[in-house]
């Protein structure tokens, strides 16, 4: 559950800087975003409802940002009920700096290294087993 919570707080976070950064370039949008009846819990709300009533799984990024920004837009709205089990996914593209990048390289390194020692340890650790015959002797 607590996975869940982290995925839905950064969606939350996702859309809340998206929103402040409309606010701060669309000064038509900057009053709507700062009406004190709105917040962006509600707005969440708003758009995890519509999502489940339409059945659909995915979404794009713009039809999501749409949503919120239609939240905010409307002054009287019905948000839905809030949603205490649901799944949320965001797909976004991590830039590593050139720091963590090295990083991961020295550790894909190693482990490379680690596995090829393991290989060869383990090969030579392996005990040729010896045959034994027995014959029966007749006397």
């Amino acid at each position: 559950m607590a996975q869940e919570n982290k995925a839905t707080d950064y969606f939350k976070q996702t859309i809340q800087n998206y929103l402040q950064r409309r606010a701060q370039e669309d000064e038509l949008f900057a009053p709507r975003y700062a009406n004190p009846k709105k917040n962006i819990d509600d707005c969440i709300t708003f758009i995890l409802n519509y999502v489940k009533q339409s059945g659909c799984n995915g979404f794009a990024d713009d039809e999501i940002y749409s949503l919120a920004m239609h939240y905010y837009d409307e002054d009287d709205i019905d948000i839905g009920k809030p949603l205490t089990n649901c799944k949320v996914v965001v797909n976004h593209t991590i830039v590593l700096t050139e720091e963590e990048k090295a990083e991961a390289r020295r550790q894909a390194m190693q482990k490379a290294t680690d596995e090829a020692y393991r290989k060869i340890t383990q090969g030579k650790n392996k005990t040729k087993k010896t045959e034994t015959t027995t014959q029966s002797s007749l006397f």
